[in-house]
């Protein structure tokens, strides 16, 4: 068969390995964005019904000891320790895309960091002029980076529902997105919404990290080694001060990524070829995607509607300005970085895709959840009147920007169904795609 080739092209198909670990990835997000959306609803049903103050009073319930600022509500625990689990996986996910990962090659990598890039700065900005325009001043400011921030999850298992047909490229390419997204977003809770640092404790913590790091490095990967020092690096990065998340990200960020060359020692209790990125991502994902996430947003996503508010929580300039960085600042950003960088690069798209696929994934790039509802405590404090108004803008901003993407998704859908039977084609029978052998001899 005949195989256009791909050079200089923008949303090409990924590499093989590169697409193989992107449907494992696909499989559990979309599967965790389904318990993620079922928790949210549990929330904002059991928040807004007759028994609304046992579900207040369970979140609010103090578990924990005293030392190192570890009595924390059940909320703050989903928020500060379950999202660390999150936070370790997006650690891995870094490392190996920039590493072993299509981001590695800079032709692959430019699209998505600019789209991921610009994804961030036009919904900040958008969140900033909307707030001032309406009136907002003072700590209204505070929240410009929660528009910023996508939801893998939750918009995978929205795609899952629109898009089934939809080339693999443009999957990809929100997957690879989001992972310079969550980088971001890292960076911005680290050094943006850090409070009461204490040096000491962060400076302690580089003991057991190192610790970490050491065995990992070595392939020595017992659970009875390793836990203990995340655990304790985890709580000295939350006692400082810092977000503990960012425990998390560091923790994940120093295990390997590729097989270690060479005689292995003898307490390894993996093979000399073993990535041990990949077990513990294999391990942890489906952990971070059907218990952290969602556990953090059946405590995160109960705002009370009813019962009067919600005319003023909507007309609040930060509602209103988290609403419009999601549904327009997003679109606008994501579509905006891809077209330029097409237009500076003079790349074209893949063929059979449009620009309207590019317009629909950027739209659904406006679902924002768990790391918005992050920075929005972060922002204005867990259970503040503020807080309660970026939950319901979040919800609004994020339902909005999915159908926005249906809209223009559900008829690109159809069209897919043949070129799928194409893209799956094997001529000789090994087991790998005709058009990723061709491109790997391109």
């Amino acid at each position: 068969m005949t195989i256009p080739p791909v050079r200089g092209r923008i949303f090409s198909r990924p590499s093989w390995p590169e697409a193989t670990a992107l449907k494992a990835a696909l499989r559990t997000e979309t599967v965790g964005g389904a318990l993620l959306l079922l928790a949210a609803l549990l929330a904002i049903a059991w928040a807004n019904s007759p028994w609304h103050e046992s579900y207040a009073a369970l979140r609010d319930l103090s578990v924990g000891v005293d030392w190192g600022h570890l009595k924390l509500t059940l909320g703050h625990w989903a928020a500060d320790g379950l999202l660390a689990i999150f936070f370790f996986v997006a650690g891995l996910e870094l490392k190996r895309e920039f590493l072993v990962g299509d981001l590695r090659d800079p032709r692959r990598a430019a699209v998505p960091i600019v789209a991921a890039v610009c994804g961030v700065i036009v919904p900040a900005a958008t969140y900033l002029i909307v707030t001032r325009a309406t009136g907002g001043t003072g700590d209204a400011l505070r929240g410009w980076a929660i528009p910023s921030a996508t939801d893998i999850a939750f918009a995978l298992a929205v795609l899952a529902v629109l898009g089934s047909h939809l080339p693999a490229a443009l999957r990809a390419f929100l997957l690879t997105l989001a992972v310079v997204d969550d980088l971001i977003a890292i960076v911005i809770i680290a050094i943006g919404y850090t409070s009461d640092f204490a040096g000491m404790p962060l400076l302690l913590a580089v003991a057991p990290l190192a610790a970490f790091t050491f065995l990992v490095q070595r392939r020595i990967t017992y659970p009875l080694l390793l836990v203990p020092l995340a655990l304790l690096t985890w709580g000295l990065v939350h006692a400082s001060g810092v977000h503990a998340t960012v425990a998390g990200v560091l923790l994940g960020l120093v295990v390997p990524v590729r097989p270690r060359k060479g005689r292995m020692p003898a307490v390894s209790v993996h093979g000399p070829k073993t990535d041990v990125a990949h077990v513990f991502e294999h391990r942890l994902r489906p952990l971070s995607a059907a218990l952290a996430v969602p556990v953090f947003a059946f405590f995160a996503a109960g705002v009370r509607v009813v019962g009067g508010g919600f005319g003023e929580a909507i007309s609040d300039p930060v509602a209103l300005g988290v609403m419009a960085g999601l549904v327009i600042g997003k679109v606008v950003g994501v579509f905006g970085g891809t077209y330029l960088t097409a237009r500076f690069t003079k790349a074209d798209l893949d063929p059979g895709l449009g620009w309207a696929d590019v317009v629909g994934l950027s739209f659904l790039t406006g679902i924002g959840f768990t790391v918005s509802l992050l920075i929005g405590e972060l922002a204005f404090g867990a259970g503040s009147d503020r807080d309660e108004h970026v939950k319901l803008a979040v919800l609004l901003g994020s339902l909005a920007a999915a159908g926005l993407a249906a809209l223009v998704l559900v008829p690109r859908n159809a069209r897919y169904r043949a070129a799928e039977a194409r893209e799956e084609q094997d001529d000789d029978g090994d087991g790998i795609p005709d058009v990723y052998e061709y491109e790997q001899t391109r």
